[in-house]
Formats: structure tokens, C-alpha cells, sequence
């Protein structure tokens, strides 16, 4: 058993007050707490799991992909991308899921409460602002081929999702919003829109090119000319959640290490 000393380290990494330690005796925590434990180390496993992978696309397999003659790419993408996709895709959704939960039960309802609003309400809107935002940009990265004008665009799109999220919480939560809530309302819409990039473009387009690849590598079946665009898209969509990954990750952070940032 850890001593007294070790069980407040614990939780005090996990950034709860538990109040279960009496005269250096251990109490069990209550229920709640082991929730809201639970929650905050999937969040960071599954976060850990995702960013660690987009950070591997981009850094590592693009460079790597680029290096190999045909012949070896067309062996090894059937067997890396599959696997490493799996981890990548679903890490992201339960990062997100998780996420939700967690910001909806203990951050959002609690300064909801406070200023006499319906959180469900204040969630199902903050959710459709990063959906819609993720739809202009799905139109704009199929149609956009160059890097830079699609960093402009998105950055524009970016600081409108915003402006409008701050705007929406104001209006609801007032002087009752804290800085957990914005700051976490604004990197989670960041992650949102880099969960649909996942699922709506990233995904869809590397398994059709994966399918092909291993068709010619078990058959000699050429892959169509389709491939190299869907291949592009896919890539500009992982090259903008590397990006947004820098803000939203900060924006994570400053929930609880910077409480007066946003000053709102």
C-alpha cells in the first residue's frame, strides 16, 4: 500500500481534491472521484495514442514513404498502414468521447448550474459549431492543393469557430464561466475538428489506397490515377490536425495551469 505521502502525490497529479486522508489513514475515495479518475486517465492514454501516431505520419512514415522504390512501398503499406491507422482512428475517438464526458460532467454542468442554464443545451450547440466548421473545411481541403492557402483558410476558420464559441459561452454561462470552460471549449472543438478530419478524410482515403496497393502487390493490378489525389487530400488533412494539435494541446493545458489566460 502506499504510504499517506504517495496516495496525495497520486491524486494530486490527477488534479482532484478527494479528501480522503484523515490523521495519515487511507480512506477509499468516494464513487465520483474513481469516475472522474477513470475518465482523465483514458483522455491521456487515448490522447497519448492518437497525437502520438499523427505525430509519426507526419514526421516520420511521410519522409520514410518517400525514401522507398515501389516495389518495397507496395509491400509495406498493406502491413504498417492498417495497423498503424487502427490505433490512430480509434485513439482519436476515444479521446474525444472521453472528453466529452469529462467536460460535460464536470466542468460545463458545474458553471451551468451556477448560472441557472441547461448544460445539454450549451453542449448540443458548442457541438455544431466545430461541425460546421469541419464541413467548410472538408470542401476546402478537396479543392485546395496548396499547403499554404489552405493554412490561411483554416486559420481564418479557426479564429471564427473562436470567436463564436467564446461568444456562445458568454452568452450562456455569464460571470459564471470559468477558465476550464472556455479553455477546454476551445481545444476541444480543436480536437472535434480533428476527429472528423480523421473519420471524414484521413481514413476513408488512406483505406481505398491501402486496398489498392495491396490488390497490386498480391496481384500486379495497377492503382488507378485516383490514388495520388485521394493521397494528397489525405495528407493535407493530416498536415492540419499536426498544426491544430499545437493550439488545442495548449489549450488543454491551460485549463488548469492558467486560470486567469482567457480573463472572460
Amino acid at each position: 500500500m502506499l504510504p499517506a505521502s504517495g496516495i496525495d502525490l497520486v491524486f494530486a497529479l490527477a488534479n482532484v481534491q478527494p479528501g480522503f486522508l484523515f490523521d495519515g489513514v487511507f480512506h477509499p475515495p468516494e464513487t465520483r472521484y474513481l469516475v472522474e479518475i477513470l475518465l482523465r486517465t483514458l483522455h491521456f492514454l487515448a490522447g497519448i495514442l492518437w497525437i502520438g501516431h499523427l505525430y509519426f505520419f507526419n514526421v516520420v512514415n511521410v519522409n520514410l514513404m518517400k525514401a522507398l522504390d515501389d516495389t518495397t512501398r507496395v509491400k509495406v503499406i498493406p502491413q504498417l498502414m492498417p495497423r498503424a491507422l487502427w490505433w490512430f482512428r480509434w485513439g482519436a475517438l476515444i479521446t474525444v468521447l472521453v472528453g466529452l464526458m469529462y467536460y460535460a460532467m464536470y466542468i460545463l454542468k458545474s458553471d451551468s448550474t451556477n448560472a441557472g442554464k441547461n448544460v445539454w443545451v450549451i453542449l448540443l450547440v458548442w457541438l455544431v459549431i466545430p461541425l460546421v466548421i469541419f464541413a467548410i473545411e472538408m470542401a476546402v481541403v478537396k479543392k485546395v492543393n496548396n499547403g499554404w492557402v489552405l493554412a490561411a483558410v483554416v486559420a481564418l476558420l479557426v479564429i471564427i469557430m473562436f470567436l463564436v464559441i467564446i461568444a456562445w459561452l458568454k452568452s450562456q454561462l455569464g460571470s459564471y464561466g470559468s477558465n476550464k470552460s472556455y479553455s477546454i471549449g476551445l481545444g476541444g472543438a480543436l480536437g472535434l475538428v480533428m476527429m472528423f478530419n480523421v473519420w471524414g478524410i484521413i481514413w476513408p482515403n488512406q483505406k481505398r489506397i491501402i486496398s489498392w496497393t495491396a490488390d497490386k502487390a498480391e496481384n500486379g493490378t495497377a492503382v488507378p490515377p485516383e490514388s495520388a489525389k485521394l493521397g494528397r487530400v489525405a495528407f493535407l488533412a493530416s498536415r492540419t490536425n499536426t498544426w491544430l494539435s499545437v493550439p488545442m494541446l495548449f489549450l488543454m493545458g491551460a485549463s488548469s495551469h492558467f486560470p486567469g489566460m482567457l480573463g472572460i
